[in-house]
């Protein structure tokens, strides 16, 4: 069985996924069989498995990050919120319906024996199993039936790094607190502290380094500088989404922030082309005249096209499309642009509605999410589009909805379990495909900023780096960094110990 190693962090948004995947780099790099696991995952960006199972997108780039392919025992629950009480509950990669909070919390007791299981089977394949916690294990009124901070260290008998972000000040007395305040029996299984996102002199930090080693009796394992890396990001609560705003593009890119945005990571090969601006935006005042509007993904359509429709977003667009410039939609955006919305079983919240009206297609939820690796192509596309035609793509489709465009103006032709079938429509200068991570091609990435150029009256635009290989680099540049930060001869103690040292 492998050894274990778990981060856990202070709170949210400490860095705990970023190091989970710089370690299982600096490991693999090391020449060790390392995985990442996380219990549970609370998340609106994910990913699909080749097997065609769901989950979370954290695990999935710590996966990449450790030379493997996503494997859904590397997050054995899923839970994707589709309001401000209820989630989506993916367990296995496989949906099992929609809870409250209270009601998945009755199950907790249930689901703690399928963790245990999952996470023997992965750890019987490796020799090193890096563990994500979530959240922050001093939530006490989660104590009871914990599978995902400390009861996840005790079932995988794994000793814990506990992280705290000093970019949000606070970090000494997070920690502490936090040493604090669990109980004496999980203060004993944290062997280590990390400080995170650190800028300035770490001299000047000595002495607090010193006091907090004394008062929570663990040593500081490290300090890792504040760095910036071009890894994919774990949900919508993202400061990349928050504050994104690469400014001095030539070419300026609007993707209207959703209340429930999902797979946002779609749009990050367009922010890495160079003269290219990609903003979040959530207003219309926000809106401005940009080159292209993108409408994303969506964990709750029915319920985002409502906000975009009552906050005059839905109008602005309309008029936007009217004058002849780019709108493209991905999954439940493009869902959105259609004439009509049904959801005949209650899907989302029942019901039909009126789509924008932007594109020829029909959407009917079904019982049945749809979650498969594409490979495909652009069809023969006339007008704005027409360069795309032909560019190949890989990506992924994670859906409730059928939809079906009219005339036969289908965008793409996707090959899905061996047979190849139209996919998305396109009408003038509205476009629109339920494939995640179209733009992940370098070719296809370029060709639309092309198209924007053009328009611009700009020169085309060169072909983008392909995803995997600007992943490669910059998962390498993040183990450079952690692993120059941290005590590894500690670490590796540490890993080697377990909960027995």
């Amino acid at each position: 069985m492998a050894k274990g190693l778990m981060i856990q962090g202070t709170a949210s948004n400490a860095g705990k996924s970023i190091l989970t995947a710089a370690l299982c780099r600096i490991f693999k790099q090391d020449g060790y069989r390392v995985a990442p696991f996380k219990s549970q995952n609370m998340a609106l960006n994910s990913y699909v498995t080749a097997d065609g199972l769901e989950l979370g997108r954290a695990q999935a780039v710590q996966a990449e990050a450790a030379g493997l392919p996503p494997d859904v025992r590397m997050n054995p629950v899923l839970l994707k919120p589709t309001g401000d009480t209820g989630s989506q509950v993916i367990i296995m990669g496989k949906p099992v319906g929609n809870l409250t909070a209270r009601e998945y919390y009755a199950t907790k007791k249930d689901i703690i024996p399928k963790v245990r299981e999952v996470y023997e089977s992965l750890s019987a394949d490796n020799d090193i199993i890096v563990i994500e916690g979530a959240g922050s294990p001093a939530e006490i009124n989660l104590r009871e039936d914990d599978f995902v901070n400390m009861g996840m260290a005790k079932i995988a008998r794994a000793p814990v790094l506990l992280v705290g972000d000093i970019d949000k000040g606070g970090v000494f007395a997070s920690l502490y607190g936090t040493c604090a305040i669990i109980e004496p029996d999980e203060r004993d299984i944290i062997r280590g502290l990390i400080i995170n996102k650190f800028r300035g002199d770490v001299e000047i930090l000595r002495p607090g380094l010193k006091m907090l080693e004394d008062l929570c009796k663990k040593p500081v394992v490290g300090i890792v500088p504040f760095a910036r890396f071009d890894i994919e990001d774990e949900d919508s609560v993202s400061a990349r989404v928050e504050t994104h705003d690469k400014s001095g593009g030539e070419i300026d890119i609007a993707v209207i922030r959703l209340p429930r945005i999902s797979n946002f990571t779609d749009f990050n090969p367009l922010e890495r082309i160079e003269n290219v601006a990609v903003r979040y935006v959530r207003h219309v005042r926000e809106l401005g005249n940009p080159d292209m509007i993108i409408i994303p993904g969506s964990k709750n359509t029915m319920d985002d096209l409502f906000w975009l429709r009552t906050g005059g977003i839905e109008d602005a667009i309309k008029q936007y499309a009217a004058d002849g410039k780019p709108v493209f939609g991905v999954c439940g955006g493009y869902q959105m642009m259609g004439r009509s919305i049904s959801d005949p079983f209650g899907t989302e919240h029942g019901g039909e509605m009126e789509g924008m009206g932007l594109l020829p297609v029909d959407t009917v939820f079904r019982e049945e999410k749809t979650t498969v690796q594409v490979a495909g192509r652009f069809g023969k596309i006339d007008g704005m589009f027409a360069p795309l035609s032909g560019i190949e793509f890989q990506g992924y489709e994670i859906h409730m909805g059928e939809s079906e465009a009219a005339g036969g103006a289908s965008l793409t032709r996707v090959t899905r379990g061996g047979s190849e079938t139209a996919d998305g429509a396109w009408r003038d200068n509205c476009a629109g495909t339920y494939v995640h991570g179209i733009f992940d091609s370098g070719r296809a990435a370029s060709a639309f900023a092309s198209i924007l150029a053009k328009r611009r009256g700009l020169e085309p635009v060169a072909e983008a780096v392909d995803s995997a290989a600007y992943k490669e680099q910059q998962y390498d540049l993040l183990a450079d960094v952690v692993r120059g930060a941290l005590d590894m001869d500690m670490v590796y103690e540490i890993v080697e110990k377990g909960l027995e040292g």
